[in-house]
């Protein structure tokens, strides 16, 4: 009986064909004009108008907190608390 050890060249030629099909497949997906790439470069943008947004809405609600105790603090001098 024959010692079999090993992986024939027939598995190996299917397992890099294979491997260069699935290559391919991704960098296709990456690269094409809706691939990864873009939506990475759309996500970038809209974490940073999120990030603004978010921002802006922080100066609002400190200028509105201010100016709430402000308001809170001049009417108690004023009734002489």
């Amino acid at each position: 009986m024959r010692n079999q050890r090993g992986i024939t060249l027939i598995a190996l030629a299917v397992t890099i064909i294979v491997l260069i099909i699935l290559a391919g497949v991704t960098i296709t997906l990456a690269i094409q004009s809706n691939g990864l790439f873009r939506k990475a470069e759309e996500a970038q943008k809209y974490q940073e108008n999120a990030a603004a947004y978010d921002d802006q809405l922080t100066e609002n609600v400190e200028y509105f907190v201010d100016d709430y105790v402000n308001d809170v603090t001049a009417n108690q001098q004023a009734s002489g608390d």
